[in-house]
């Protein structure tokens, strides 16, 4: 589908909230944009250390967190573990080996925020085997799941899981198994040219002062990487529509789907499988936040719409709010305006099975539309799709059914009488109720 520009009252919102942001926040430069599937649609550039454009680089911290969340999934898809085996399973030996791999990725392992050592972001990290060595059980901060407790420690020891089941380097598996394939050629583990260089903005004098550029060594995997903004929009567009070469769509869902609400007072916020959720009004966004020692970055996506926003600015924070609350404000103003676009049209391969057509229950009217081993359901605030089991037997695969049985009844001489649907019985008859 061709993707289509913002309206250009949309556009002008999403430019004022860019240079609103920019000049309240001091930051030195911010690059704002909004998209939909793999398109730039509307890109907002405010500053001018540097004036900002959509491939220019900045760091991009936590964001990182997705990708090596991709990649866990994609081994646990490919048969390399479970995402409930304990950590000592693929750590042998370490002290906090009784947690597991799905704790680690949705922030519930009890696991303390920073490894031992000096501020990780802000020195150069050592190898894998320095970071599990200096695990202790003091590392351990509360039970599992008893509550949500961010944790880069968390990360790292993800990224050490990956690189025992593999025998391959961080660096080398983001880029074989997440960025190469999706054309994400300027992502990259250390700066590129251009890039914008990261500040300290001095809150009393607004003096700027550039931080070092490090190598995070083995916490990489929670928050090394950098990036631009049109390589973002195909990240965005990954979590909206999957790439079967990366993750299927299941595994995708099941990424973004809630292990535990962050924000317990309002249910703002939570966080699924590497994602973190935002709750604006009635919407769920997908993303994430990142920050590094003169950067700060976020991206979401509202997956039905499939828009997304990308936000970076080369300040270690923004004075009186937040990259995140800028991105959200975009993204919601986006969201608002544009209209709902839906998948073209395509005619059926196949002409109609014996099961596609009108049915009811309830006094209520269904269509069923059946192509190949797929069945589809639709009817009021209503959606279901199956997929065939048997030759009279479906199993929902996404909807308001997803996991249960629909079974074809049939008449002695073999014509379909009726779906049941979980013994919800749905017939040809409008007026049959049971």
């Amino acid at each position: 589908m061709q993707a289509l520009s913002l309206l250009p009252e949309t556009g002008r919102q999403v430019d004022e909230i860019a240079t609103r942001a920019q000049a309240g926040g001091r930051t030195p430069s911010l690059a704002l944009a909004i998209v939909r599937d793999r398109v730039v649609l509307h890109f907002a550039a405010a500053g001018e250390n540097p004036v900002p454009d959509a491939k220019t680089q900045y760091r991009i911290g936590s964001i990182t967190k997705t990708m090596t969340a991709a990649m866990v999934m994609q081994l646990r898809d490919e048969g390399f573990f479970a995402l409930d085996d304990l950590l000592y399973r693929h750590l042998p030996g370490t002290p906090i080996g009784g947690v597991t791999l799905r704790q680690l990725l949705g922030h519930v392992s009890g696991l303390q925020r920073e490894p031992d050592g000096p501020w990780w972001e802000r020195a150069t990290g050592g190898d894998v085997d320095k970071l599990l060595a200096d695990l202790g059980y003091d590392k351990v901060c509360g039970p599992p799941f008893r509550r949500f407790r961010y944790s880069n420690l968390a990360y790292g020891l993800l990224g050490a899981v990956l690189q025992k089941a593999t025998g391959e380097s961080w660096p080398a598996l983001v880029t074989k198994r997440v960025l190469d394939p999706l054309g994400m050629k300027r992502t990259t583990y250390a700066p590129m040219e251009p890039f914008a260089r990261g500040y300290v903005v001095h809150q009393l004098d607004g003096s700027m002062h550039e931080e070092p550029r490090l190598d995070a060594g083995a916490m990489a995997p929670a928050g090394q990487l950098w990036s631009t903004v049109t390589d973002m929009a195909k990240w965005v567009a990954f979590l909206a529509d999957p790439a079967p070469a990366v993750l299927s769509r299941e595994t995708v869902d099941e990424m973004c789907t809630p292990v535990v609400i962050s924000d317990l007072e309002s249910w703002t916020g939570g966080h699924g499988l590497g994602p973190q959720l935002f709750r604006v009004g009635e919407r769920i966004y997908v993303g994430h936040g990142g920050s590094m020692p003169g950067y700060v970055a976020h991206f979401a996506v509202h997956r039905r719409s499939r828009l997304g926003v990308v936000a970076f600015a080369n300040s270690y924070g923004l004075s009186g709010t937040t990259i995140q609350d800028v991105a959200l404000r975009a993204l919601t103003a986006a969201v608002n305006a544009e209209p709902d676009l839906p998948q073209p049209w395509r005619p059926s391969s196949a002409p109609p099975g014996e099961l596609s057509g009108r049915w009811w229950w309830m006094g209520r009217e269904y269509h069923v539309r059946t192509e190949g081993d797929e069945l589809t359901m639709t009817g009021p605030h209503h959606r279901s799709v199956f997929a065939r089991e048997a030759p009279d037997r479906w199993r929902g695969v996404d909807g308001d059914n997803e996991g249960e049985v629909l079974d074809i009844l049939r008449d002695p001489d073999d014509s379909v009488r009726a779906l049941d649907i979980a013994t919800f019985v749905f017939t040809r008859d409008p007026f049959r109720l049971a």
